[in-house]
C-alpha cells in the first residue's frame, strides 16, 4: 500500500515538538474538509455506525433520506431513528460479542421523513487491533424510488395496453355479426311489409323494431367502446380546466338533478392554462363525475376543487358516497374490476392512461362510508417544456 507523506508523519507523532502538532492539525482539519465536501457532493447516503449502531458520521444526502439531524451524530442509534433499516438489518451482525457479518445488499422501503425506497450496502469496519468490538459498518444507501415507481409504471403501461388491445379486437370482431344482423333485419322489415299481415305481422314488426333498436344500442356500445381504449397521443391545446369541467357538468346536469345531488365549483382565481387534449380530458372528467354521482344517494354533494403550487396545477373530486373499502382501493386501476352491477370495469383505467398519456397523475384516497377524493395533477406548461428538453 503506498504511504502518504502525512502517513509517515503519523507514523512518528509522538517525536513532533508543538510547532510541528500544530501544523498537523492543520493539516489534518483541511483533509477533513476536504473529505467532507467530497462526501456531501456525492448523491448517495454514506453512514458510518458503530458496533452499537450509533451514527458516527452522515453526509448531507444521507440526512436528507433518513431525516438526521446534527445534534443525532454521536448520539442516536440508527435502530432508533429508521425502524424500518433496522427491521431489515440483522442486529447481530453489529454486536460486539458475534463476528462481523459479510458485506450486506438489499432494498428496502422508507416511511420517514418521507416514503422512499432505497437500495442499502453495508461494508463492515474491520475490527480495531487489540479491541474485542467490530468497528461497527460504512453503509451506502441510494433512492431508487424514482427508478422503481417508473419500473412499475412501465410495467403496469405495458400490461394495460395489452389488455386494451384485446379489448378493442374483440369490439371490432364483434362489428361483423352486429352489421350482418343489421342486413337481415331491413330484410325481415321488407318481407313483412310485402306479406302485409294484419295482427299477427303487427305483432312481429314491433319484435323487430325492439331487435332492430338493441342492435342499434350495441352497435352504439361497442362505437364509443373503441373511441375509449383506443391508445391515442393527446393532441395537446392550451385548455382552461375549469371551462372544460364546466362544460361536462352541463352534459351531467339534467342527471345530477334526478339523483338530487349538489356539485360546487371552487376555483383558484389564478389557475394557468395546461396543455391538453380536450376530448381526452373531458372523458377523464365525465367518468369521475359518473362514478362519484353513482356512489352518492339523494342528498350527496360533490365538491370539485382546483389549486396550484410552482410546478403542477391541481382538480380535486371530493364526494360524500359510500367510499371504497382498503381491500378493493389496490385494484381501482386494475381492468375489468368493478364494484357495479353494470360496470365494464375499464373507465379507470382509461383514465389513468390518459392522465399518464399528458405527463400527470392521479391519486386516490377513500374510505369505506366516508366518501371518496380523486386529485389529479398536471404539469404547468412550463415544466412541460423542461421535460421535453
Amino acid at each position: 500500500m503506498k504511504h502518504t507523506g502525512l502517513d509517515k508523519i503519523l507514523g512518528r507523532v509522538e517525536d513532533l515538538d508543538s510547532v510541528n502538532l500544530g501544523i498537523l492539525v492543520q493539516r489534518l482539519a483541511r483533509e477533513r474538509k476536504m473529505q467532507e465536501t467530497v462526501f456531501n457532493t456525492i448523491q448517495d447516503g454514506i453512514l458510518v455506525i458503530d458496533s452499537d449502531g450509533v451514527v458516527q458520521y452522515a453526509n448531507e444526502a444521507a440526512s436528507g433520506i433518513i431525516g438526521l439531524k446534527s445534534s443525532d451524530i454521536g448520539v442516536t442509534r440508527l435502530w432508533k431513528m429508521v425502524p424500518d433499516l433496522a427491521q431489515s438489518i440483522d442486529r447481530s451482525t453489529v454486536s460486539g460479542k458475534k463476528k462481523v457479518a459479510p458485506v450486506l445488499s438489499r432494498e428496502v422501503e422508507l416511511n420517514y421523513p418521507e416514503h422512499r425506497i432505497v437500495r442499502l450496502y453495508m461494508v463492515p469496519i474491520d475490527a480495531q487491533v487489540g479491541h474485542d468490538d467490530s468497528g461497527g459498518y460504512v453503509i451506502v444507501i441510494s433512492d431508487i424510488t424514482e427508478e422503481k415507481v417508473s419500473m412499475e409504471e412501465l410495467i403496469e403501461n405495458e400490461r394495460t395496453s395489452s389488455i386494451v388491445r384485446l379489448a378493442a379486437g374483440v369490439a371490432h370482431e364483434l362489428g361483423n355479426p352486429l352489421n350482418s344482423l343489421t342486413i337481415h333485419l331491413q330484410l325481415i322489415e321488407r318481407k313483412l311489409k310485402k306479406l302485409g299481415l294484419e295482427e299477427e305481422g303487427q305483432k312481429l314488426s314491433e319484435s323487430l323494431q325492439v331487435c332492430q333498436g338493441e342492435v342499434q344500442r350495441l352497435d352504439g356500445i361497442i362505437t364509443h367502446f373503441l373511441e375509449a381504449v383506443r391508445p391515442q397521443k393527446p393532441e395537446l391545446n392550451e385548455l382552461d380546466l375549469v371551462d372544460l369541467v364546466d362544460e361536462v357538468l352541463r352534459v351531467q346536469e339534467a342527471e345530477l338533478r334526478d339523483r338530487k345531488l349538489d356539485v360546487n365549483v371552487e376555483v383558484d382565481s389564478e389557475l394557468p392554462a395546461i396543455l391538453g387534449d380536450r376530448g381526452q380530458l373531458k372523458q377523464v372528467f365525465f367518468n369521475l363525475i359518473k362514478n362519484a354521482m353513482e356512489a352518492m344517494q339523494a342528498g350527496g354533494q360533490l365538491r370539485i376543487v382546483t389549486r396550484k403550487d410552482d410546478d403542477f396545477v391541481y382538480m380535486q373530486f371530493i364526494d360524500t358516497g359510500s367510499g371504497i373499502s382498503e381491500e378493493e382501493l389496490s385494484r381501482v386501476f386494475q381492468a375489468y374490476y368493478t364494484t357495479k352491477k353494470e360496470g365494464h370495469g375499464l373507465g379507470m383505467m382509461i383514465v389513468q392512461r390518459i392522465m399518464r398519456e399528458h405527463g400527470g397523475q392521479i391519486i386516490l384516497e377513500s374510505r369505506k362510508d366516508r366518501g371518496t377524493v380523486i386529485t389529479l395533477q398536471f404539469p404547468q406548461q412550463h415544466r412541460r417544456t423542461r421535460l421535453l428538453k
